[in-house]
């Protein structure tokens, strides 16, 4: 037995094998050695190289070898002549070689019309074949179609035509000459159609490129024939490099074709002509910007991770949202839409910062442009070009700057762009920023489609106020709190200080702040939600340091807050502390501002009067009317709270927020405001340890408000112990520091009733 890889042979064909496995070998030497017979065999799986009787086929051909070579290399070239079929009914493994018992298997097959049909038809479609193969010689049909028997006819056939071994295999086991000349058939006309969508595909190619060849060649001869003549036109010079640029900018086959129109009209148009300038500067866009070329993203979620921790402290949110989009990324492939995220909060937060890193984590390019101002619908589509000096919006030229078709785009301010009589800029970034249309985004002055789904545009505000709605929907949005104090400590430690230090032309760690000195800069010298200003006051104490170096003075290597007291001068701001002792008509509320939280004082005062309510501190409208809600409360329960006669009648009653000269306004100080009231009508002092926030409605609930993690670091800073808060709201306490958690207790009220137990004891 000789086992073969990737073929298998027919009785009556002449085949040349090549042997290189040993067992082969000593089959072959036994072969020649005797009657020069084999019985050849197809593996199942060709990859397999130690041969058992299970990887075999169970049916064979029986072959006589005509001639055997040694190769220079140790194979053996075999050519051998298939005899007749063999059915294997066992195995015999050896030491050297395998042998077989078999069977062999006769045919018998009846000549009539319908097979002498069937022997016609498979020869037209065979001899079609032959002409469309560039593999199958003429030769195959001439030996074809001078075979009468069935049998013979579809094994030759078979052997002849590029089919896989299992489909050549199923044809040797096919014992009925007429059957298996009808599957041979049915296997010659499925490779006839696939050879003539193959002879198709060809023929329109070499149309093409026969078509291209041509015009190459004509341009080739003008080129001979002006340079012959001393005639070379350097316009025409142009004309022909634009082309080039065009073939390789690899722009789509529509665009292309507008631009080799365009260029068609530049051959034509005399070099004067100022329409030159126009085709030209055009031209000049179209090829300019990138089609095809990308950057590739780093998918490495631990190194993305790594990247944004190193430039970004804090952040969870943004920055879990980047690797989301890295990992979906990286097992979606480019099926995936960019996203597009907008970046909402106060200023100095580190949005624009941001978007930079998460370019550098993704390894991508990074461009913005800044919206601020921009009233004109042109700025971002572009103008057409029948204006003088008409050129694209800022979106295709940010583009060509970037110089890849997936760029990290940040737009900045987008809160901030205005509309009048030229048009609403809003309006064109609805497609710019919407992942179903900006794939064929339409610029004014290009006139085609460019494809800008491959961007991640990010895009930043102050406010989602002045957003318009519709394109406030197609962002997916994200908000940049303020930093707290305890993480403008830690920024200024890790990033602050030491790029300041650099900036200052001082060695690294030659100067170090202690946490007093950072914490008592944050506290009295800046009043502010991001770090800008704090970046500011480390660069002041600084420069004086520098300053000092310049002289030959000696270099104070630790700022401490008398030092930093000295550079600075006195405090700016004063934040607001718990009060002193227990006190009657007082209450601490809270209050949240974008620069983060502070207390708020609320103070009653009863008079002598009509049962007027007086209102000051400049509130707004929505405080006033909590105050309002709050004083209905207390009318409507005065009998359960122990308030005596009806005060309403003859006293005026003054709620008043220190700190007149800030605007206040919104509903969470109603339970304040309450508990300020009773406490000055029953006479019974509020704890200064305890702080409130929550909304008050007329039957005594409580509802849930904002802010609350800036309100109680806020009251923890003042050094509050008790928090009432709505307890809807104890969600929110998630997003605080551990250390806060521990050290302020945290009471949660649904009535008001719970509110004035925890806060006047009863």
């Amino acid at each position: 037995m000789l086992a073969i890889r990737d073929t298998v042979l027919f009785p009556r064909q002449q085949a040349p094998l090549f042997v290189g496995r040993e067992r082969s070998l000593r089959a072959i030497e036994e072969a020649l050695a005797g009657e020069r017979t084999l019985l050849v065999v197809a593996q199942r799986d060709p990859e397999v190289e130690e041969v058992a009787p299970s990887d075999l086929y169970l049916f064979g051909t029986e072959a006589n070898i005509v001639r055997a070579l040694k190769m220079p290399d140790g194979s053996t070239s075999v050519l051998v002549q298939g005899q007749r079929r063999l059915r294997v009914l066992e195995y015999f493994p050896g030491d050297n070689h395998t042998r077989a018992r078999v069977v062999p298997l006769s045919e018998h097959e009846e000549k009539n019309v319908q097979t002498e049909a069937l022997r016609r038809a498979t020869l037209a479609l065979f001899e079609k074949c032959v002409k469309l193969s560039r593999t199958i010689p003429d030769e195959a049909y001439v030996a074809a179609i001078n075979i009468d028997e069935l049998g013979w006819l579809a094994d030759f056939i078979a052997g002849t035509l590029d089919l896989p071994v299992t489909t050549r295999q199923q044809v040797l086991e096919s014992l009925d000459p007429e059957q298996r000349l009808q599957a041979v058939n049915v296997l010659v006309a499925k490779e006839l159609d696939v050879l003539e969508l193959e002879g198709k595909i060809q023929s329109q190619v070499q149309k093409e490129v026969d078509k291209s060849q041509r015009e190459h060649y004509l341009r080739e001869q003008v080129k001979a024939i002006q340079k012959e003549l001393g005639e070379s036109d350097p316009y025409m010079r142009e004309v022909s490099e634009l082309r080039d640029k065009i073939a390789a900018s690899g722009m789509p086959e529509d665009v292309a074709t507008k631009a080799e129109e365009e260029i068609n009209r530049l051959a034509l148009i005399p070099q004067a002509s100022p329409e030159v300038g126009i085709i030209r500067t055009y031209l000049d866009w179209l090829t300019g910007l990138p089609w095809q070329k990308a950057s590739e993203d780093n998918l490495d979620i631990a190194e993305a991770a790594r990247v944004l921790e190193a430039n970004h402290y804090g952040l969870p949110k943004v920055k879990e949202r980047i690797l989301e989009y890295l990992a979906v990324r990286k097992l979606a492939k480019d099926k995936m839409r960019s996203p597009i995220l907008c970046f909402v909060g106060p200023p100095g937060v580190g949005k624009t910062s941001l978007g930079r890193s998460i370019a550098h984590a993704l390894g991508r390019k990074f461009v913005r442009i800044s919206l601020g101002g921009i009233r004109d619908e042109a700025e971002i589509r572009g103008h057409r070009r029948t204006y003088i000096g008409a050129l694209p919006g800022r979106v295709v030229q940010t583009m060509r700057n970037a110089g890849t078709v997936n760029p990290v785009f940040m737009m900045d301010e987008i809160d901030k762009v205005g509309a009048d009589f030229r048009g609403d800029p809003s309006a064109a970034l609805l497609e710019v920023l919407d992942p179903e249309q900006n794939h064929s985004f339409s610029d004014h002055y290009l006139e085609v489609p460019y494809n800008l789904s491959r961007v991640m545009f990010i895009t930043t505000a102050n406010v989602l106020d002045t957003v318009v709605p519709a394109l406030r929907d197609r962002m997916e949005v994200i908000e940049l709190p303020g930093y707290i104090e305890e993480e403008k400590l830690a920024i200024a430690r890790q990033f602050l200080v030491p790029k300041q230090v650099s900036e200052h032309g001082l060695k690294p760690n030659a100067v170090r702040f202690n946490d007093e000195a950072l914490q008592q800069i944050i506290r009295d010298y800046t009043m502010e939600a991001g770090v800008r200003n704090l970046e500011r006051e480390i660069g002041t104490v600084i420069r004086k340091l520098a300053k000092a170096v310049a002289e030959g003075q000696r270099l104070h290597r630790v700022v401490t807050p008398r030092l930093a007291s000295r550079y600075l001068g006195p405090a700016r701001f004063t934040k607001t502390a718990a009060e002193e002792k227990d006190e009657v008509g007082v209450a601490t509320g809270v209050y949240w501002t974008p620069m983060g939280g502070d207390l708020a004082t609320v103070e009653a005062t009863l008079m002598e009067g009509k049962g007027s309510l007086i209102l000051t501190g400049q509130l707004g409208d929505v405080m006033k009317e909590s105050a309002s809600a709050a004083l209905s409360f207390v009318r409507s329960r005065s009998g359960s709270l122990g308030i005596e006669g009806p005060f309403y009648e003859n006293t005026d009653i003054h709620i008043h927020l220190p700190a007149g000269a800030i605007p206040k306004d919104g509903p969470s100080a109603g339970i304040t405001m309450a508990t300020a009231l009773i406490s000055a009508l029953t006479k019974r002092p509020v704890k200064r340890d305890v702080a409130m926030t929550g909304e008050i409605t007329l039957r005594g609930r409580v509802l849930p408000v904002g802010g609350i993690r800036e309100k109680v670091l806020a009251a923890h800073r003042a050094g509050i112990k008790t928090f009432v808060l709505p307890k809807k709201n104890q969600k929110d306490l998630v997003e605080l520091p551990a250390n806060v958690r521990q050290e302020v207790n945290f009471v949660f009220v649904e009535r008001m009733e719970e509110v004035l137990t925890t806060a006047m004891g009863g």
